[in-house]
């Protein structure tokens, strides 16, 4: 298999953005028939990669090679033409467009110089089966939740038929029985001799899939080895230089407070007469596989989706929360999960991030006082360790100092309730270990964090207790000593658990 010639190549390549360099004589080798694992913390290079070898960015040296042969002018048509598709972890769909416009996006079967539309729907029907995609083709993409949107998204990359498949964490939304369908499909790829290059934070699932590693630490190659014989732990230690230590905090039971929120009978979405209470000093976890109303939940609570309820207090406050600003009046604040889209305003600064809760609470004398927003950034950026300079934009950050922002511009509010909607997607190990510590912080510090994640271990390890969601629905509340994987997967598969049944 591996005395075959590499499909795609980056050699000796070496990118930087003014004046800094981001990759630094940096060499990988796709081989046909292999899944090849990519990984590194978040600012490593590894979408600088992605992007020279995708076409999307130009090597400032070194060389992109096809087979063997050096290429010139590497764009992205000449990639896609080349057989080279990309799952972006961002992704790239059109929400007014169909499921099926979207998978044939740029691609499009033609007939008498138009669209070919019987022929688009059966070539995206095949498509739509590989990835488990059962929803109506003419489905607007705007409609699916965010695992069924990734879904589509690989299912656009298939539809070129690739010879190269670059997947940037292909699972970060994804349900695990989704995920199960797409592991699956990798590895009937990889035997089809498709090169697969696969870029996750989620080490099982590297180890599971992949044969070979690059390590990618500050924009240098570290690591360039089989993966056969190295663990979880080594992949770490490979990754960060040293040994993984313990992800998660040490558990320890917060003192618990006043009631922060209590609701019966929440309607809100999918979600369907929930009842729902929690106090100042918990962690509670919300499980379940992705897109049976826990999304809903949270944003009912928050006054971003309309919602009803028998009876509602929040925070102090009798009924729910018309809108988000009376939501953060009331000492609610909420971290998405799409942190690009709901979470930042990308163009601007990270300073002008970090700022925007507070605006208006940084007046002097009716004008903005200049030095408090200053001393905030500073203290902000130095707390949640966010590095560099304040005046970039916040868009040029990595994923990981992306999210770090999302989280630390809530902080001079002091919320007294936490929502967090997924908030180590796409964070490399170090951050996770970062938000991790802060979370059980601020229970600590007598704040309720809720914690909807679709990383199971994160559930078993930060919580109190977990309630399990299923067709808008709370199956099963987990207490601390019931917490465990099997406990959630079983109980959001339907299969028996300890706790008790909604």
């Amino acid at each position: 298999m591996t005395d075959r010639p590499p499909l795609l190549q980056a050699a000796q390549v070496s990118k930087g953005f003014f004046g800094n360099p981001v990759l630094k004589g940096v060499s990988i080798a796709l081989q046909p028939g292999r899944v090849h694992a990519l990984l590194g913390e978040n600012g490593a290079g590894k979408s600088t990669l992605i992007n020279l070898l995708s076409g999307a960015l130009a090597p400032d040296g070194g060389e992109i090679l096809l087979e063997g042969k050096a290429v010139t002018r590497f764009t992205p048509q000449a990639a896609r033409s080349a057989g080279i598709a990309v799952v972006q972890q961002e992704l790239s769909l059109t929400p007014e467009l169909s499921i099926a416009e979207n998978i044939g996006l740029g691609a499009y079967p033609r007939r008498f110089g138009l669209i070919d539309y019987k022929s688009l729907y059966l070539r995206a029907r095949e498509v739509c089966n590989l990835v488990g995609l059962t929803e109506p083709l003419d489905t607007p993409v705007g409609n699916l939740a965010l695992g069924r949107r990734q879904m589509v998204e690989i299912a656009k990359a298939l539809f070129r038929k690739p010879r190269v498949l670059i997947l940037d964490e292909p699972t970060s939304s994804l349900s695990a029985h989704e995920a199960g369908i797409l592991q699956a499909l990798i590895l009937r790829l990889r035997d089809q001799g498709i090169a697969l290059l696969y870029i996750s934070h989620r080490l099982n699932e590297v180890r599971a899939l992949c044969s070979h590693v690059t390590v990618l630490k500050d924009g240098v190659v570290t690591a360039d080895q089989p993966l056969s014989g190295v663990d979880a732990e080594g992949l770490v230690r490979l990754m960060v230089g040293r040994d993984a230590g313990d992800l998660f905090p040490p558990w320890t039971a917060s003192p618990v407070g006043e009631e922060r929120i209590h609701i019966h009978g929440l309607t809100s979405g999918m979600v369907r007469g929930v009842d729902f209470a929690a106090r100042a000093g918990e962690v509670v976890g919300i499980g379940g596989l992705v897109g049976q109303g826990q999304e809903d939940f949270l944003l009912g609570l928050y006054g971003a989706a309309p919602a009803t309820a028998n009876k509602a207090r929040l925070c102090g406050v009798d009924g729910l929360l018309p809108n988000v600003g009376a939501a953060n009046a009331a000492g609610l604040a909420y971290i998405p999960a799409d942190r690009k889209k709901e979470g930042l305003v990308l163009p601007h600064s990270i300073a002008s991030n970090l700022l925007l809760p507070s605006l208006g609470t940084l007046v002097k004398a009716g004008l903005r006082d200049r030095a408090a927003e200053n001393n905030l950034v500073i203290e902000l950026s130095r707390r949640l360790t966010i590095k560099g300079d304040t005046a970039r934009s916040v868009q040029a950050l990595s994923g990981g100092n992306q999210q770090k922002v999302a989280l630390a511009k809530w902080l001079p509010r002091s919320p007294s309730v936490l929502l967090l909607n997924d908030p180590t997607r796409g964070v490399d190990i170090e951050t996770k270990r970062e938000i991790y510590n802060m979370l059980r912080g601020f229970a600590a510090e007598g704040k309720l964090v809720i914690l909807l994640s679709s990383d199971t271990p994160e559930l078993v390890h930060l919580c109190d207790r977990v309630l399990v969601f299923s067709e808008g629905r709370i199956v099963a509340t987990l207490d601390r000593d019931e917490i465990s994987e099997e406990a959630i997967v079983g109980a959001a598969m339907g299969v028996p658990a300890k706790g008790v049944a909604a």
